[in-house]
């Protein structure tokens, strides 16, 4: 598994087109590997992106099971003659990861519930379409998948007043084109403070990823040393 990191230039009309198409985000990022290239392995990983922005402070974040080569990214969107990328080997740090270890992470995901509609009054309940929650319902989601993923989240606050160590940065609906189709995806970005519960189950989550929409910049966690 590599993860790479690659700046964006937000003056690039390539960067602005990454920012309001996870389409055109995905397409890009999936043809930095050449044909034949492993993209997906099962459990054992898969590509997996994200853009983190601060301002004009923006990058892109790849996860994936062979190493690629963002070129034309840079080209379209970077910083050509200045700066390129940086792509390492996770299995440095999937490897030193243990129980009771605490992490810093983030996460962008896209948290939503199953609405349950029920056709008349005798119909058992059926499955509907998937809804945006709000911001507490998006924590609440994310509490719930930690233990799938093989985290708890750390704890912070006074005796008497403690409270889980996450925020969410930003939540947003993302609008775009899939060929004739209009995309509405829910998304919100958390970051936080996580305890290793269960060192195999988080080293699948940082390679498959978390919840839904993985195509479109959602699922992938990244971790860095905590304080």
């Amino acid at each position: 598994m590599y993860l790479s990191r690659i700046p964006l230039n937000p003056a690039r009309r390539g960067t602005r087109k990454f920012l309001s198409s996870p389409q055109v985000t995905h397409a890009a990022v999936m043809a930095a590997f050449p044909p034949g290239t492993a993209t997906h392995t099962g459990s054992d990983g898969r590509v997996l992106w994200r853009i983190d922005q601060h301002g004009n402070d923006i990058h892109l974040y790849v996860v994936s099971p062979g190493e690629p080569d963002f070129t034309h990214i840079v080209e379209q969107a970077g910083w050509p003659t200045t700066a390129a990328w940086a792509t390492r080997k996770y299995d440095q740090l999937l490897d030193t990861l243990a129980v009771g270890q605490a992490w810093h992470f983030r996460l962008t995901a896209n948290p939503v519930r199953n609405a349950l509609t029920r056709p008349d009054a005798t119909a058992a309940k059926v499955r509907g379409k998937a809804t945006g929650l709000n911001a507490a319902d998006q924590l609440n989601w994310l509490g719930c998948k930690a233990s799938d993923a093989g985290f708890t989240l750390a704890e912070s606050g006074p005796p008497g007043q403690r409270e889980d160590d996450v925020r969410i940065l930003s939540r947003d609906t993302l609008t775009f084109r899939r060929g004739t189709a209009t995309i509405n995806l829910s998304v919100a970005t958390f970051e936080g403070t996580l305890l290793v519960a269960d060192a195999e189950r988080l080293r699948t989550a940082l390679t498959t990823g978390i919840g839904r929409a993985k195509g479109y910049g959602c699922g992938l966690l990244t971790l860095a040393p905590a304080g």
